[in-house]
């Protein structure tokens, strides 16, 4: 055994490359999306470090270019998932009992590893299988993923230093040991960095994972899980089970072994492992730790100070890049009467310069979205805005599916605060403005606090800081992540822990300690040095 305290390296962003012109990294990243495209590839299922290949597969195709086949996964069943099940627990023997230094090593090396050698293949994957443009792709798969597992580590560290007081004649301590039974991590397709980090935080703190990725992103999480084991991750730590979510998550809800769930994805879908895990919860062994987060409805709130050439950067950036695919991604905006105009003029000429199209065509500002069903439902909604006399369409409102699914960045105007693209979630490229009478500030600000029932991100607008003060306060609750003269989007780890409350989820702040924590199971350990021999109290001398 090691006898010296170990300090985990103070980590640092991870730079973000331009892929200007002419750039290494340009020329790199461009051939490995070549080479990529030029391959099919065949995904099985990873389970106790063995390839498991099931015969039950679906392809793999490029959002942008839907008849273009990527290659094929296999997806798992009851059969699958509890084998995975035993995998880990076996593998927990090891794994939690291994001196926590060594885990961080591995979590260091997968993160040199990414922004390092597999960084072009995890860009190039994300963006043929998502359809992220090379700048959306870097700051997630790249950047943003290295982040998680530098921060983590060292979050990690941080947390164990806490220790209890000790007086005189006794010593206090506690131990932060990894929860027993297994974890269950569901990840989203929007973001690789989140499918890298649900099921690595709990790994990082010696849990044992079985990871069902969302079946429209299996492309880039086999890449990830080939990076885990080039890093030289245990098998069995992390089990790779890609399928329906009848097929593996019913299983791995009902487990008696489930000790926790580290999921993104829809309200409905964690509602319903909520009520699934309360239903049998009288079956497990323990009370599982349940951490999600279920998206938004996020709101640009500006004030009649602001300043309009900001807030529309904010719109366009906030509300369309990635397709308007992200949890935070601006979906609704509250604007006053007195600057709609100049608003208007300036954003919408802006939003007309947007070039959308192919991801490895680095000129282009947005692509794809990620699927049919997406795409039906996201022009169900401008649809029924072209159908509604409440609203009028300044922006977009075309799409196309005849070689991939694209959208046009689409901004809908409606006189009915209430109106149906204001309060739900759309998960695409469509704005929603309410342009309200300045002298109804303060009942605009409750609308805002009270329409939607969720409460991701949102930001404010305006110049005059007592301004500021008020709309803050009274808007302190619908937003985990708040941002002031700012996009509500591209939260940092290590800088704006990211999660909501409300319908958003459990706020439990991915990329911070805070996270962590939830997937620790804390021992107080009492050591007297000299016990009492004598049971009887000083009080007990007299009547």
């Amino acid at each position: 055994m090691s006898n010296a305290y170990f300090k985990v390296p103070e980590p640092i962003n991870e730079p973000i490359k331009n892929y200007a012109p002419g750039s290494p990294e340009k020329e790199e990243l461009k051939k490995k999306l070549a080479e990529l495209k030029s391959q099919q590839i065949e995904v099985p299922l990873i389970i106790g470090g063995e390839e498991i290949k099931t015969g039950k597969t679906a392809e793999m195709r490029m959002p942008h270019d839907k008849n273009h086949v990527l290659g094929v996964y296999h997806k798992a069943s009851k059969k699958e998932v509890e084998m995975a099940i035993e995998a880990a627990l076996e593998a927990r023997k090891e794994w939690a009992e291994m001196p926590w230094e060594q885990r961080v090593s591995v979590f260091l090396k997968m993160a040199d590893l990414l922004a390092g050698p597999w960084r072009a293949t995890l860009n190039a994957a994300t963006m043929l299988g998502q359809s992220k443009t090379v700048f959306q792709a870097e700051i997630d798969s790249a950047c943003e993923l290295t982040d998680f597992w530098r921060f983590n580590a060292y979050y990690m560290a941080e947390l164990m230093k806490d220790q209890p007081y000790s007086p005189r004649g006794m010593w206090n301590r506690v131990e932060y040991r990894p929860l027993e039974g297994f974890i269950f991590a569901v990840t989203p397709f929007n973001f690789t960095s989140i499918a890298g980090n649900l099921p690595t935080a709990p790994a990082l703190v010696g849990n044992v994972v079985l990871w069902k990725p969302a079946s429209s992103a299996v492309y880039s999480a086999y890449y990830l899980m080939k990076l885990f084991e080039a890093a030289g991750m245990p098998k069995g730590v992390i089990n790779f089970v890609p399928g329906t979510g009848g097929q593996v998550g019913t299983p791995a809800l009902t487990s008696p072994h489930l000790a926790g769930i580290h999921f993104t994805g829809s309200t409905a879908t964690f509602q319903n492992m909520w009520r699934t895990v309360g239903e049998n919860i009288s079956n497990m062994k323990y009370y599982p730790r349940i951490v999600g987060e279920t998206g938004g409805k996020d709101f640009i709130f500006v004030h009649n100070s602001a300043d309009i050439d900001g807030v529309v950067v904010a719109a366009i950036r906030g509300a369309f890049e990635y397709q308007g695919q992200k949890c935070s991604a601006a979906s609704r905006m509250y604007i006053p009467k007195s600057r709609w105009d100049e608003f208007k003029e300036k954003y919408t000429a802006e939003v007309a310069k947007i070039k959308m199209g192919e991801p490895d065509d680095f000129t282009n500002f947005m692509t794809a979205v990620i699927d049919r069903n997406a795409f039906n439902t996201i022009t169900g909604y401008i649809k029924h805005a072209q159908e509604s006399d409440e609203a009028e369409i300044i922006t977009g409102g075309n799409f196309d599916d005849s070689k991939g699914y694209f959208i046009e960045p689409t901004t809908i105007v409606t006189t009915n605060p209430k109106f149906k693209t204001m309060g739900e979630e759309i998960f695409g490229p469509v704005l929603t403005i309410y342009v309200y009478d300045d002298d109804k500030f303060d009942e605009t600000l409750e609308l805002c606090d009270t329409t939607s029932p969720y409460a991701l991100t949102g930001a404010i607008w305006a110049q005059d800081r007592k301004v500021l003060l008020k709309m803050s306060d009274k808007l302190r609750n619908a937003a985990g992540n708040f941002y002031i003269n700012d996009k509500p989007t591209a939260a940092v780890v290590g800088q704006q822990p990211f999660g909501g409350g409300r319908a958003s989820g459990t706020n439990d702040k991915a990329g911070s300690a805070m996270n962590l924590l939830r997937w620790m199971s804390v021992r107080t350990m009492k050591e007297t040095f000299v016990p009492p021999k004598d049971w009887r109290y000083p009080f007990m001398a007299e009547e």
